[in-house]
């Protein structure tokens, strides 16, 4: 077998995983993501480093969820400079703040995504917003974050504050294929894993919201002929207003 073959049968063994282990749990975090948009509230996503991709794929794209506001700062992202995300990461405060200015509250639930789950930003953003009485989901790695030791004054990981948890079963480091004649791990698995199961989320709550008897806000692709007022009536309506 090829070893383009091989990393796709590893990803596939994930995916497996994925699908026996955390099909109840997307739908325990579905429940929440829709208690929230049919009460008014919204659907917060957060991620930093490449964490931050998986958070983004859901945010104002063809299939996405009108009721989703994305937190994506720059500076937490990787373009701008090597390292740069990795020691922001790091910061106490930095996540209070954005809670704070992104108003969220107790109508809301947010999804925070963080493979190790173990640095400052992500658990102290989960902490300040259930200080606000907002739900929260966590995409993490269990193995990873269940072998290392939290970097927050609290001394908690990501995990062990949310309500609910979506584990994207990646192997500690993320990067765990190995090449023949090759002792460095290449491969990660967390972003396409993640970003499936943030896909499924949306899914299971668009699915969820009909059954209840809501017409979801769903955008259509804007190469799609006619699209655009469709999508641009949503943006004033969603995101015509801060909150």
């Amino acid at each position: 077998m090829s070893v383009t073959k091989k990393y796709f049968a590893f990803l596939q063994e994930k995916m497996d995983e994925i699908v026996e282990k955390q099909t109840p749990n997307i739908e325990k975090a579905a429940e929440l993501v829709a208690n929230s948009c049919e009460n008014g509230g919204r659907f917060y996503v957060f991620g930093s480093g490449h964490s931050h991709m998986v958070a983004e794929e859901i945010y104002i794209r063809a299939g996405g969820l009108g009721y989703v506001k994305g937190i994506l700062p720059p500076e937490l992202m990787l373009h701008e400079m090597p390292n740069k995300s990795t020691w922001l990461e790091r910061l106490d405060g930095y996540s209070t703040a954005l809670v704070d200015l992104y108003k969220i509250d107790e109508k809301d639930t947010i999804m925070i995504i963080s493979n190790s789950g173990r640095n400052n930003v992500p658990v102290e953003m989960a902490l300040a917003a259930k200080a606000k009485g907002a739900k929260v989901i966590a995409m993490t790695s269990l193995r990873h974050s269940k072998q290392v030791t939290s970097r927050h004054s609290s001394g908690k990981r990501l995990f062990e504050v949310a309500d609910v948890t979506l584990d994207n079963c990646a192997d500690k480091g993320d990067a765990c294929f190995y090449v023949d004649n090759f002792d460095v791990p290449t491969g990660p698995t967390s972003d396409a894993t993640g970003i499936a199961m943030a896909q499924a989320l949306i899914v299971t709550v668009i699915d969820r919201m009909v059954k209840d008897g809501y017409q979801p806000p769903v955008f259509k692709s804007s190469n799609v002929d006619g699209a655009d007022d469709y999508n641009n009536e949503l943006f004033d309506k969603y995101y015509g207003y801060w909150k």
